[in-house]
C-alpha cells in the first residue's frame, strides 16, 4: 500500500505492508504526476512504519522515484521506521539515488514525537536527535 499526500512542506509519502515492484511502480507514476507544477524546494516526509522490505526487483524503482523527488527540488526529506532491515535497505537505496545526504531517518518505536522531529528537519535542517 502506499499514498502521496500534499502538505505545506510539500508531501507526506506512506509506504506499508509488502509492497511488490507494480506496487512500487504505480507509486512512481502517481509521483511524476503529483510533483508536476511543485514548487521548490520542498520537504518529503516518508512514513514506512510497516513496510516490509523491498524484493529485489522493486528496488531499482524506488531509487529512480527518489532521484526523481530530488531532481523535481526536494531539499530534505525524513524517513520513519520501525524496522532495522527496512532502515539498513532504505538507507542503501539512498546512497545509490545520491539523496543519502539530504535525508534523516527516525526510529518511531524510540521517538513518539517522530512527526515533530521529520518536520524540524524538512523546515528547519535541525537534524532528530
Amino acid at each position: 500500500m502506499h499514498k502521496i499526500d500534499k502538505t505545506d512542506l510539500g508531501f507526506n509519502l506512506t509506504f506499508a505492508g509488502d509492497m511488490t515492484k507494480d506496487e512500487i511502480e504505480k507509486w512512481y507514476t502517481e509521483s511524476e504526476q503529483a510533483l508536476i507544477g511543485q514548487q521548490s524546494p520542498f520537504g518529503v516526509i516518508i512514513d514506512m512504519r510497516t513496510l516490509a522490505p523491498l524484493p529485489v526487483e522493486a528496488q531499482d524503482v524506488m531509487v529512480r522515484g527518489q532521484s526523481m523527488y530530488r531532481r523535481s527540488g526536494m531539499e530534505r526529506s525524513c524517513v520513519i521506521l520501525e524496522d532495522a532491515i527496512t532502515t539498513i535497505q532504505f538507507m542503501r537505496l539512498a546512497r545509490k539515488s545520491g539523496i543519502f545526504k539530504y535525508e534523516r531517518y527516525i526510529n518511531a518505536s524510540v521517538h513518539r514525537d517522530w512527526l515533530a522531529r521529520a518536520r524540524n528537519w524538512v523546515r528547519h535542517a535541525t537534524a532528530p536527535a
